[in-house]
């Protein structure tokens, strides 16, 4: 039985999940996540229990002193509350954590059993994926339900994938089961630069969930870091004649399949997100935003605490994942599936 205790009624939910591992390419969807913990300094009032959903011979546990006495933080996976300010108040459930080593299933109840009890009203799913995209260029950002009419309301792509999964996958499908309505946002990351960090993909993904839920995110930092992550690409890209003559044939088929988009939706959309900047609103510093009653702290303290928070943070260092254009990048398998918005990059459910 989930008891949520000291966590207040909340104001038209949504809860945006994130996972580190095979779902998180350069570490952009699980940093949104974190990103919007920090900017709107959310409240932990809950945590899995470790032993149930994690392998600690594959996601170890660490020690550090805190006041000279040594303390283990557990993997898991951890939700907290944020309210966002403005005319129109909402808060939003962030669920940030690391995929699941197994009970894939029991974990998917889980986190659904806290969404029937908070009252959530739809579930934002984050992801990144290694794709054939150049750095240079805008990230894709693909939109994705298994919800037909959701698909059409809020012009997403109803997914088509088949293939392997990860847990975004899996989470996504039991939402449908459960009826609660269920989004996957994927963003796709440059697969020569793949090691973390990525703040120009974080940056688009919260742009996509900015559009999606209709709230003003601040982007704190993410926007410098991005510029200064695309010039260190550069930078590298420039010091290999074979990786700068790759990434401008990535450049030139992008542009090729972008020439029909160069107006209309993908335009408005990027007016609108301006509008929104200039007048302000929800979210915005200075119009009324709060969180939900204070930071949450390294360990966990505060009125919603059931265990200890964890995650580290990333310094904004651009690098490159191999020698050679097209090799593959170190890190773990990604997922293909639906077509992104310029018909090179692929995402799954």
């Amino acid at each position: 039985m989930i008891e949520l205790e000291g966590v207040p009624e909340l104001i038209d939910p949504v809860m945006v999940a994130a996972f580190e591992g095979w779902n998180d390419a350069g570490d952009a969807a699980s940093t949104a996540v974190g990103h919007l913990d920090r900017e709107w300094k959310g409240e932990v009032f809950a945590a899995l229990d470790a032993e149930d959903y994690y392998d600690f011979q594959v996601n170890r546990p660490t020690v550090h002193l805190d006041g000279g006495t040594r303390k283990v933080v557990w993997p898991t996976t951890r939700l907290s509350v944020v309210r966002v300010g403005g005319d129109t108040p909402r808060d939003l459930v962030l669920v940030r954590g690391i995929e699941p080593s197994m009970r894939w299933r029991s974990f998917c109840n889980e986190i659904l059993g806290f969404a029937h009890e908070l009252g959530v009203e739809m579930v934002v799913i984050l992801g990144a994926l290694l794709g054939d995209t150049p750095h240079t260029r805008p990230v894709p950002v693909s939109g994705v339900t298994s919800d037909a009419d959701l698909a059409r309301t809020m012009d997403l792509e109803e997914t088509r994938y088949e293939g392997p999964t990860g847990i975004v996958g899996i989470l996504q499908e039991a939402c449908t089961h459960a009826g609660v309505p269920a989004v996957s946002l994927w963003a796709a990351v440059p697969h020569y630069v793949s090691q973390p960090p990525n703040p120009k993909a974080t940056l688009a993904l919260l742009n996509r969930l900015e559009d999606l839920i209709g709230l003003r995110i601040p982007q704190g930092e993410l926007a410098e870091d991005a510029r200064a992550w695309q010039l260190g690409v550069d930078q590298l890209a420039a010091e290999d004649s074979e990786v700068a003559e790759y990434v401008q044939s990535l450049e030139e088929a992008r542009d090729t399949a972008e020439l029909p988009e160069a107006s209309g939706e993908a335009i408005a959309r990027e007016f609108e997100r301006y509008l929104r900047r200039r007048d302000g609103g929800p979210g915005q510093p200075g119009s009324g935003t709060a969180g939900a009653g204070g930071h949450a702290t390294e360990s966990g303290e505060g009125p919603y605490r059931r265990d200890a928070p964890g995650g580290k943070g990333r310094p904004p260092k651009a690098q490159r994942s191999g020698p050679e254009p097209g090799a593959e990048p170190e890190q773990g398998p990604q997922e293909p599936g639906p077509e992104p918005d310029d018909g090179e990059d692929s995402s799954e459910d």
